[in-house]
Parts: structure tokens; sequence; C-alpha cells
């Protein structure tokens, strides 16, 4: 149900380490967002979807009933994970029609109650409103309905935020502070009537936040316009993983190194320095002389793993080593994901989280 909740003030957005009452995924449909390479999207899909579901349950949109079965048999032929069964009994799929399979982009963002004694909801959602990264491309309408009808579905509460948001431009510590990019949120392709001001009173308005702090630029092939989460994420309330690039030719050096000395200069609600560690970027990948923005900063963070994408160089075995070194708790899974970036996102794009009620 949709509805306004007169307190925001009472609730805040988990970081995406907080536990998950469970993971939103699409089922890809779209074969322009895969042009003249969408016959292995699928399979990587079930990949995720069969590795997801080990660690939690996994709610799949799939476009109409029809699908199901053959949606199913695909999970299944990837088997477990580590040698176990696959968990089905966590696999959900639910008939909800899309435009596209990008959820983090236009899905619910879920916002958990922290103030006691409050005789609200444990959690609700914010239904953002999605216009397709700037009116880019063609009709979005059934991705921007996503949230109500997830709403009307598993009976949780949302509120509308009356602003134009992607959940991949936006990284949370879960502790009162976001990171964004001025290329992204700044666009006046999003909020035209709207200036730094408003957005940031919006964000701590809705998203639960007293910090945002602001990067410059995403990187080449982005056609997000710079979303954060293929940039800079949290990876524990004081520390940021960030990209870099290491040829000072490529384009995509001198942003990457802006955003990394606005990263060392920022500082934490206390008035401390974050602790910056930094992934490389990939070998470029390109299709048709097109830049794809492949980087490792689009991980997704489960209960139990971190869903890494890799994308068949050297640097994937620096990349999984240093996530592996910063959530020890947590087993880092490599997917495959060069084919899923010709669609311009990967692992993080295509996922929402459903953190547990508080």
């Amino acid at each position: 149900m949709l509805m306004r909740i007169p307190q925001l003030s009472d609730y805040r957005m988990p970081a995406e380490w907080a536990p998950h009452l469970a993971t939103y995924l699409v089922w890809p449909h779209n074969l322009d967002t895969w042009p003249g390479k969408f016959d292995p999207v699928p399979p990587i899909f079930a990949q995720i979807a069969a590795t997801l579901a080990h660690f939690e349950p996994v709610r799949i949109l799939v476009r109409d009933t029809l699908v199901i079965q053959d949606v199913m048999a695909m999970i299944r032929a990837c088997g477990g994970v580590g040698g176990e069964p696959l968990r089905t009994d966590r696999i959900e799929l639910l008939p909800i029609v899309t435009n596209d399979s990008w959820i983090r982009d236009y899905g619910p963002i879920f916002l958990n109650r922290i103030a006691p004694g409050n005789d609200g909801p444990r959690q609700i959602a914010v239904d953002w409103r999605f216009n397709c990264w700037g009116g880019k491309y063609g009709a979005c309408n059934l991705d921007d309905a996503v949230p109500r009808r997830l709403a009307e579905h598993y009976g949780y509460e949302a509120v509308d935020a009356d602003m134009v948001l992607e959940g991949g431009s936006i990284d949370v510590n879960g502790a009162g502070t976001l990171l964004t990019t001025e290329s992204c949120l700044l666009n006046q392709n999003r909020n035209p009537s709207m200036g730094r001001g408003d957005i940031e009173l919006k964000l701590r308005s809705f998203l639960g936040v007293e910090q945002v702090l602001w990067l410059g630029e995403g990187i080449a092939g982005d056609d997000t316009d710079g979303h954060v989460d293929d940039v800079a994420r949290f990876t524990g309330v004081n520390t940021i993983a960030a990209v870099i690039e290491q040829d000072p030719a490529d384009v995509n050096y001198a942003p990457l190194q802006d955003n990394l000395a606005r990263l060392h200069a920022m500082r934490n609600r206390d008035g401390n320095p974050f602790r910056i560690v930094t992934l490389p970027m990939p070998s470029p990948l390109h299709t048709n002389q097109v830049r794809l923005p492949a980087s490792y900063a689009n991980f997704y963070i489960t209960n139990g793993a971190v869903l890494m994408p890799s994308f068949g160089c050297a640097a994937d075995e620096v990349a999984q080593a240093t996530l592996a070194h910063l959530f020890p708790d947590r087993c880092v899974i490599a997917i495959p994901s060069a084919d899923l970036v010709w669609g311009l996102g990967a692992i993080h794009c295509l996922t929402q989280q459903h953190p547990l009620p508080a």
C-alpha cells in the first residue's frame, strides 16, 4: 500500500551488509538491453539466483506465469554452492511485468525504524520516481510501478518521495552518511527544479541520513550519468572502497583521481577521516568500439557472501583478494560479467536488497 508516514525522522536506510530478508531480481527479457548478446545473459542470471539462494531468499520478478517453469529449470541446472544442493525453497518467482531488469534503480528502498517506542511500522519502503536515467530510453512506466506492485503483494507500507532517484546513485553506511556523485544527482535530466540543497534535504528526509558526501564524475561508458556504485562503496561504517585507474592515458584516470582526493578529504560525522581502500579497474572492455562501464565496485553484499563481477583479466584476482580482506566474515564469489556489462550494468545494478526489519 502507498501511504505517507508523518515521522520519517524515525527511520533510516540500513547499510547493504545489514541482515537481509530477501534479494529482488528481475529475470531478463528485454532484448534491446543486450543487443546481439542476449543469449549468454539468462544463464548468468540463473547463476546469480542460485548463488544468492544459498545465502538468503530470492524473489525473482518474471514477465508472466508462462516462463516460470523454464526459469526454474535454468536455475536448477546451476546447482548449489560448495557442493550443497540448490535451495529451491528460497526461490520465489513472481509474475510482475517490467520494462527492464535493472531493479537496483527503480525498486523499493527500505528504511528500518530506529526510534524506540514509535507506534509506526518497523519498516517502510520509499517509492522514488524513475524516469529511465534522465529519459534516455523508451517507456519505463512498468518499472516505475514496481515498488507499488511489490508493496501490494507483500503488504509492506510505502511512502512516495516525489523525486527522481535511482538506487545505484547512492550508497549509505547505515549510520547516517550517504555517498553520491554530482554528475548524476545534480544532472538537469532528473530534477531540474531542484538544487543541491533541495536534493540534500530530500535525501535526509526520506533516507534518514544526516551527512551527504559528494564525489564528482562516474566512469566512462556509464549511461546513468555516473552512478556511485561503479565508483566508490561503503564496506564498513568508516571504510570506503574506491576504484582507481593506474594508466594516466586512460579516460577514467583523471576523474577517479579526483574522486580519490575528495574521499581522502572527507570526514565522518565524528570529524575523523574515512579509511579509504582502493580497488583496481579491470582491463578496458569495448563492444563495437563502445567503452563499457566495467567496475569491481559493482559488487553486491548478501547475508553470507559478496558477489563480485569478474571480467576475465588479471585484476579480477586483485579485486577478489581486496574484497575478501574487507569482508572477512563473508566469502567473495566471482560472477563472470563481461557479457552482463554489455547491457551497461553488472551485479549490483541487477539486485535490490530487502533488509530484515529492525
